[in-house]
């Protein structure tokens, strides 16, 4: 069994040195989620975040949660965390800016269900050197976990993220669509993201949280040319996937 390279103990951590904080029960139904990227989504990003008080929430978040759930949505976080396995920072500060996450979205009455975070990485220190790891976006592990753990509906669920590797992420799980805003990387990674998109798998743009609410919901039907909110027109289908 792989143990961490210096001492931290947290039920949170498993042994596989994953990291799941499930904060409510499992649902008795199969219900679909809100999955949200962190570091240019949830929060500003500054790249290898690891203090607390340098986090900020984005505007809009807190009513992205909140509708979410009034629409019968669990809210999961998905991060990969690659300062972690580079050896940049370590787990009691990724608790840190977690905890910090948590007090400034409850002060906007918002909270997180679950949260999920990789540490590994082609180039990470041991023990999270590990060249494709199933967790690690673009990999859909963290989202099958997550929909293990929870019950969700992966099927009728989506995700909002501020790179390409959410939205190959999204469409590896199957999920409804994927969203993409231009907070964060969002607008260099614009197009990346938006050649993801295929046939049986869309990509809407928009330019921030407050504005994804809308296309959620159990009627809400995968985004289509009509339902985007830029111009020129920003849903692509047909675009090869960047390897």
């Amino acid at each position: 069994m792989a143990s961490v390279p210096y001492p931290f103990h947290d039920p949170r951590l498993g042994g596989d040195l994953l990291w799941r904080d499930v904060r409510i029960e499992r649902f008795a139904r199969p219900v679909p989620a809100l999955f949200l990227d962190r570091d240019g989504v949830i929060i500003e990003e500054t790249s290898y975040i690891a203090r607390p008080e340098d986090v900020r929430l984005l505007p809009g978040i807190e009513e992205l949660i909140i509708g979410a759930k009034r629409l019968g949505m669990a809210v999961v976080e998905v991060t990969n965390q690659a300062g972690i396995g580079r050896g940049y920072f370590g787990w009691s500060d990724f608790v840190h800016v977690e905890d910090r996450i948590s007090e400034l979205l409850a002060e906007g009455e918002a909270s997180i269900d679950a949260i999920f975070a990789c540490p590994y990485h082609p180039e990470g220190r041991a023990p999270y050197r590990f060249p494709d790891h199933e967790w690690r976006k673009p990999n859909a592990g963290m989202i099958h976990e997550a929909a293990r753990l929870l019950n969700l509906d992966t099927q009728e669920s989506v995700l909002v993220g501020d790179k390409e590797l959410d939205q190959m992420t999204a469409r590896a799980a199957k999920l409804k669509f994927g969203v993409h805003v231009l907070t964060g990387y969002g607008r260099e990674r614009q197009a990346a993201a938006l050649a993801v998109a295929t046939e049986s798998f869309a990509v809407q743009v928009v330019f921030g949280a407050s504005e994804c609410l809308r296309l959620l919901g159990p009627s809400s039907a995968p985004p289509s040319a009509a339902t985007s909110s830029l111009r020129p027109l920003e849903i692509a289908r047909d675009r090869p996937c960047e390897s």
